[in-house]
């Protein structure tokens, strides 16, 4: 047995567990090994674009292991996506604990963490104790009895779980009914003051986590752990962010706050259990009085403070403070007490700091403010809300990230208008020097700038873009327009899904061109088309995958959640550039702080926006060495405005025409090899 002061290089581990997982050694998976084994002796981040096809959570995992096995310290791995973190947790940590153990002395360990909310809590369910949905009385008694019977199916489940992970849960239930049977980190009790802190679901994951080599969370959690005052993940110091590209997305959303007239009337309800009722009084009152000036706000992103709501948010706040301090210090030893207040507390604060962020949102000018601000249609029972997110998250990925651990971030997609600039600023490293080659395939560039130490690397793919993918420009199209698909994009599909014998992927820009193109081409074919929404997403995609002749059309989720390799997937059909949508306050906000400071807001934001979408919509065509097929762009835009270039580079290089009868009799040949021969 090697002692930790011998252990076999990296490239020889890899060797072993490729060998055991029955896979071939890819240049592309050895030199991200390398590069990854390099960054954990240099401490110097990495970023690393690794194709479809390249095996890339080898080639950190493996690197990772020998790392925490040699120290004897813990790895976390972040992923975006549940499907990748189901991957990792039962199937390639398994395969790599048992190849790697005897090489690396023992078997290296691994566990996953997901933030307390994710788990049920005992003391919940046992005491009884439930929270009143949000905005109760405007449920109709048809949902609430629903509410009831997913709790209560919940409550049967309990006897059966060894984890409490609401994942396991199949069916799964409403949000509305899981919060009844689950705390939040602020909410819960401790486990020293707990009563079924012994047994807490949370808590076993926490501890199994705290023995691990290597942790597998969530960009959530990630970003919770990073930004909060509280420690959520054991102490590490290497994180591995893979799907880094939605890193951003998520660490935003951990860090927007919402505020609705709902909220307040819960926060005043748990506070009337253990203050006196006077000052939850006044809390109702001030949430009574924002709701009523929310109505009269007009919807989108709120540029200034409007005078009334001012005056309101801070009647709110003072009255949120007022509570928090008739909450005092805790005395009572009762458990229920303690409960009551704990949730009474954590309603409050969470109110209070809202309104503190709204009042200061517009205290600098354009250029400099750090927070967006925008209030929401009422939709359906939901009032209006308002909302507050960062404008951006570099400086906080920079201080609480960057700045405490050796960090690495790999993606398919990373480079945008062919270099690692755009993400590189997203994420608050230095981008690339000016006059500076861009990275080319397999060589790792270091980025001297000031800033964090960092080194970028395109390891490539094992896929031939330019011989299996056709990339086909629409160009004669006429621009999309805001009335729906144009009819001339409803014949293009039709005639391109027809030539593909179905195998057709359609990735469009809205729920509703996606509907209307559903409804237009099912009177124009046999073929059978499945559209997002008319069932559930992964019933959907496998009814596809089954079924060759069948197409699929859908929105956001599908540009990035579909993997359906072999010959029910030859065709991607993308309706327009996906460009944030103009009244999108975030986005539109971004690009005009942008230009504030002078800069380029059009693409640094909305461009780099629809690249990276285009980048992992397209990506759904070649799953595996052997797929072939077309990605049909109907935006001609990509072929004829000045920012078509920028677009197009931060694609593969497939094989580009602008010609539809060389696309159509491709995919007719396509479909001729894929179709099973008929018997003699």
């Amino acid at each position: 047995m090697p002692s930790t002061t011998d252990l076999p290089g990296v490239t020889e581990l890899l060797a072993t567990a490729v060998g055991a997982v029955g896979g071939a050694e890819r240049p592309g998976q050895v030199a991200m090994a390398e590069a990854v084994a390099r960054a954990i002796r240099t401490g110097d981040h990495l970023a690393v674009q690794a194709g479809t096809g390249t095996g890339k959570s080898l080639a950190y995992l493996v690197p990772a292991l020998r790392h925490a096995v040699e120290t004897e310290s813990t790895v976390v791995v972040s992923t975006a996506t549940i499907a990748l973190q189901r991957q990792l947790i039962d199937r390639d940590l398994p395969r790599l604990e048992k190849a790697l153990a005897k090489p690396l002395g023992r078997r290296p360990t691994f566990a996953i963490l997901k933030g307390r909310r994710n788990y049920l809590c005992l003391h919940k369910i046992d005491s009884g104790f439930e929270d009143e949905p949000e905005d109760a009385a405007l449920f109709d008694p048809f949902a609430i009895s629903r509410i009831g019977r997913e709790v209560t199916r919940v409550r049967e489940w309990v006897s059966d779980t060894e984890t409490g992970d609401r994942d396991e849960l199949v069916p799964g239930v409403s949000e509305q009914a899981w919060r009844q049977v689950s705390v939040s980190a602020r909410e819960c009790l401790g486990k020293a003051r707990c009563p079924m802190g012994t047994d807490c679901f949370a808590e076993k994951a926490r501890e199994e986590a705290g023995r691990a080599d290597l942790i597998v969370t969530n960009h959530a959690l990630l970003a919770i752990d990073a930004l909060q005052g509280y420690q959520v993940l054991p102490e590490h110091d290497l994180v591995i962010v893979d799907e880094a590209h939605d890193l951003v997305d998520r660490v935003t959303s951990v860090a927007t706050a919402e505020l609705t007239s709902g909220t307040v009337t819960m926060a005043a309800r748990r506070a009337g259990r253990v203050v006196d009722q006077e000052l939850a009084d006044r809390l109702l009152e001030a949430g009574d009085g924002l709701g009523m000036i929310m109505e009269d706000l007009p919807s989108g992103r709120l540029d200034e403070m409007p005078r009334p709501l001012a005056g309101s948010l801070a009647a709110l706040r003072d009255a949120a403070h007022a509570c928090v301090t008739g909450l005092g210090s805790e005395k009572s030893g009762d458990v229920d007490v303690q409960t009551a207040r704990k949730l009474a507390l954590s309603q409050l604060e969470e109110v209070h700091d809202t309104t503190v962020r709204l009042l200061g949102a517009w205290d600098a000018d354009t250029a400099n403010r750090r927070d967006v601000v925008w209030r929401t249609e009422p939709h359906g029972n939901r009032p209006p809300a308002l909302y507050v997110a960062p404008l951006g998250v570099a400086g906080l990925l920079r201080d609480r990230l960057f700045a405490r651990n050796t960090t690495i971030l790999t993606s398919a997609t990373l480079t945008l208008g062919g270099n690692f600039d755009s993400m590189a600023r997203s994420w608050g490293l230095p981008a690339e020097q000016e006059g500076a080659s861009s990275p080319t395939e397999g060589a790792a560039t270091e980025k001297s700038v000031e800033g964090p130490r960092w080194t970028a690397l395109d390891v490539g793919s094992p896929f031939d873009h330019a011989r299996h993918g056709i990339l086909y420009l629409a160009k004669h199209l006429p621009p999309p327009g805001r009335d729906g698909l144009p009819p001339s994009y409803l014949d293009e599909i039709g005639e391109l899904m027809a030539a593909a014998g179905g195998r057709t992927l359609g990735l469009f820009s809205s729920m509703r061109a996606a509907k209307q193109a559903t409804e237009e081409l099912r009177k124009r074919t046999d073929l059978e088309i499945l559209c997002q929404g008319e069932d559930s997403t992964a019933l959907l995609v496998r009814k596809f995958a089954e079924d060759e002749a069948s197409c699929l059309f859908g929105t956001l989720s599908l540009w990035q959640g579909v993997d359906v390799p072999g010959p029910s997937l030859q065709l991607v059909v993308v309706d327009r550039i996906p460009f944030p949508r103009p009244d999108d306050p975030l986005a539109s906000a971004r690009q005009r702080a942008v230009e504030a400071r002078g800069g380029n807001g059009f693409l640094s934001v909305a461009a780099t926006h629809a690249a990276l979408l285009l980048a992992q919509g397209t990506g759904r065509l070649l799953r595996s060495t052997t797929d072939r097929g077309v990605i049909a762009i109907l935006d001609p835009r990509l072929a004829t405005a000045r920012y078509g270039g920028f677009l197009r580079s931060s694609l593969p290089s497939y094989w580009t025409t602008t010609d539809p009868a060389v696309v159509r009799a491709a995919l007719t040949r396509l479909d001729a090899a894929s179709s099973p021969k008929e018997s003699a």
